[in-house]
């Protein structure tokens, strides 16, 4: 129960995350948020490294020298291609947003990752099951539903910026989940956020301090309020510190399949929070399409056992 209760905790704070997304990317443009935002959630880990430190037992002096030799080239590559992939999903799902999707439809199609990580994994000759291919069938359909507009089918440019983004978040974990067992996690996430903070920095500065904003001075007086600050405060410290702090506590000795399936909640509380503090309403179709996407998200982490593994465990 402990971690259930931290799983949906995370992913509580990462649904109100997209209202954040929407009101701060307003207020500061869509780099601008995602650079700064990624600078505070490495902020923020810098503390929770050296707590967790301190806690762990300590080691002979020659083991831990090892250790940090053998650690420290994957911490740096790792986050160097883990930070990359973030950056563009971020961006991509923050550009989606700020073009003008609802925070309910970014969090469904976001979560489009679910389905592309089973798919991708097709290429690392990992087997797929017939369940992922329903869910593929039912995604489909559901984005169909979700992209109606009228009576004609299209896909606008925030749709396909945020499938683009939920591609992205699959090629992410995938690498997080070659380089996690080789590192400390914190410090890889840390390093991550370093990593995309940087990046997201170039395009900060030469489309939306140079262009967009009419120069650096313009840019600054968008910080001047709380309409930036606090949605930048919520996105960097909340969602990245304390949500990764609640998933890591959650996932901790459970079931990872349980676990992925709690963490799918977070498009229903995107929808949630739309509509309590936006005003955002979806209409019967774009619900039905949710309902769908929602069900293939589900059914594709769904783990059957097959007759090899049953006869095992009755062994």
């Amino acid at each position: 129960m402990r971690n259930v209760i931290f799983l949906i905790l995370a992913d509580i704070i990462w649904g109100a995350a997209f209202v954040a997304q929407r009101t701060g990317g307003d207020a500061v443009g869509p780099y601008s948020f995602t650079s700064i935002r990624c600078f505070i959630g490495f902020l923020v880990l810098i503390p929770i490294i050296y707590i967790r430190n301190k806690m762990e037992q300590r080691t002979e002096i020659k083991e831990k020298t090892i250790s940090q030799q053998s650690q420290k080239k994957s911490l740096i590559v790792g986050g160097i291609v883990c930070g990359s992939a973030l950056c563009l999903a971020t961006n991509f799902q923050q550009l989606g947003i700020t073009l003008g999707s609802s925070v309910g439809k970014a969090g469904f199609l976001t979560a489009c990752y679910i389905l592309f990580v089973p798919l991708l994994g097709i290429f690392f000759r990992k087997k797929v099951g017939w369940n992922v291919g329903l869910a593929v069938v039912l995604a489909v359909f559901g984005l169909y539903m979700l992209c109606m507009d009228g009576n004609s089918f299209s896909v606008s440019t925030p749709d396909l910026l945020l499938m683009l983004s939920a591609f992205c978040f699959a090629i992410q974990i995938m690498a997080i989940d070659y380089f996690a067992p080789l590192v400390d996690v914190v410090k890889l996430s840390c390093m991550e956020f370093l990593v995309c903070g940087i990046i997201s920095a170039f395009p900060m500065f030469w489309i939306e301090m140079q262009h967009s904003f009419a120069g650096i001075e313009a840019w600054a007086t968008c910080f001047m309020s709380w309409d930036a600050w606090i949605p930048l405060l919520y996105a960097g410290a909340c969602s990245c510190g304390i949500g990764y702090t609640f998933q890591m506590a959650g996932q901790k000795n459970f079931n990872p399949t349980i676990a992925s399936l709690i963490m799918s909640l977070e498009s229903v509380f995107s929808v949630f929070f739309g509509w309590l503090l936006l005003g955002e309403k979806m209409s019967y179709r774009e619900w039905i399409g949710t309902i769908i996407l929602f069900s293939a998200i589900i059914l594709a982490q769904i783990k059957w056992k097959n007759k090899e593994d049953k006869q095992k465990t009755k062994g």
